[in-house]
């Protein structure tokens, strides 16, 4: 059994995220990251978010109970909800993000997404960061995002996913290939 310390995106040109979604039998076991990217408001001090897509592939239900990153002073789970009046707000997630085995989830502009506020650096395109994630069950994982502003609203990357950084297979629960 083996920690994952490295990011893997040795197939990343071969399969794309524009393909039908990926099916759970096309990741090998663990997390998986895919197009991982940032936009930002300004620089020092402002605000930013980041969206991806998350991949469960670890053989049990798990829950993203935190983030961190050093891109920010503040860095939170939030999401989009419509008020009773019809008007669109952002509020922070309490409970954290389910991710049931075998699932994916969107962190999405208009819904989930981390939040970053207080910016750290100037980030401008291209730059990247890392963002860890928290899981109920105690676990962390770190992945990197790189800054796009010019990305329309539903664009992809085209790439496949990497696994995180740091999880370690044996304390989920199985053994890595």
């Amino acid at each position: 059994m083996t920690s994952i310390r490295t990011f893997l995106a040795a197939a990343a040109a071969a399969l794309a995220l524009a393909q039908p979604a990926l099916a759970h039998d096309t990741h090998p076991e663990g997390i998986h990251i895919h197009d991982a990217y940032a936009r930002v408001n300004g620089g020092m001090g402002k605000t930013g978010a980041v969206f991806f897509m998350i991949h469960n592939n670890t053989g049990k239900d798990l829950v993203i109970t935190g983030v961190a990153s050093d891109a920010a002073k503040v860095v939170e789970l939030h999401t989009h909800v419509e008020s009773a009046d019809g008007v669109m707000q952002m509020n922070k997630i309490e409970g954290g993000v389910p991710l049931p085995q075998g699932e994916m989830h969107e962190f999405a502009r208009g819904g989930d997404h981390i939040m970053l506020m207080g910016l750290t650096k100037d980030l401008k395109d291209g730059d990247k960061f890392a963002v860890t994630l928290t899981f109920d069950d105690g676990e962390t994982g770190s992945f990197e995002a790189v800054v796009d502003n010019q990305r329309k609203a539903g664009a992809s990357m085209d790439m496949d996913g990497m696994m995180m950084d740091g999880m370690d297979h044996s304390a989920m629960g199985h053994s890595s290939p």
